[in-house]
């Protein structure tokens, strides 16, 4: 926003991954939009995440959860120091509230509290992780875990035989087999059935995003 301060989106499950928000305020970015569609046991823990975004990447996150359509709420407000500056309760609500974007800049400059600067840390850091360089690091361990699928209530098509026994049924995006590619790079969920045609706006089969639609 042009003489104001740059914002960045972060949606629903992307703040699960600390890269996305590292990406963002690498970017300079100050503010963090985060909306979510979140109605499962987990919300709490994604309130912890989000104060410990705002304070590791020293920025305001504003993190907005919906309701009625599958969400339960508890939208809030975290400044630079991953201080709680409002939060909502589990009805719609307004959340007004002046930004200081010059706490951002100060925070920045001098670290929160006047201790840690991770921005600049990252920044100035001397060494490369090697679990980004796919063509390098030894990811056996991550491919033991199974292929990546989202649960919901058994008795839907694509049942995956792991999961028939427990009940359990992953969510395929429309279009889909159940035919699972655990090794692919990208977590592809299965290819298109033969003939098939993609809906609009179906999630692209490469995402990451966990649209927080899965029903327990």
């Amino acid at each position: 926003m042009p003489e104001v301060g740059r914002f960045g989106v972060s949606i629903c499950y992307d703040m699960w991954f600390p890269e996305t928000t590292r990406t963002l305020t690498a970017m300079g970015v100050e503010i963090i939009l985060h909306p979510s569609l979140t109605g499962t046991v987990d919300r709490d823990v994604e309130l912890s995440m989000v104060r410990a975004s705002a304070a590791m990447f020293q920025c305001y996150v504003i993190d907005i959860n919906g309701l009625g359509a599958g969400g339960i709420g508890r939208s809030c407000i975290v400044d630079p120091n991953g201080t709680l500056l409002l939060q909502a309760g589990d009805q719609e609500q307004f959340l007004p509230l002046d930004v200081d974007l010059d706490m951002v800049r100060h925070h920045r400059r001098v670290g929160l509290h006047g201790l840690g600067q991770p921005l600049k840390s990252f920044r100035d850091r001397t060494v490369e992780f090697s679990v980004y360089d796919r063509s390098t690091f030894d990811d056996t361990f991550l491919h033991s875990l199974g292929p990546l699928e989202k649960h919901r209530r058994p008795g839907s098509d694509g049942v995956h035989p792991e999961l028939a026994t427990a009940g359990i049924a992953p969510a395929l995006p429309p279009g889909h087999s159940a035919e699972l590619e655990p090794h692919h790079p990208h977590y592809r969920v299965g290819r298109p059935k033969p003939g098939a045609e993609r809906e609009p706006h179906a999630p692209h089969e490469d995402s990451l995003v966990d649209d927080r639609s899965r029903t327990p």
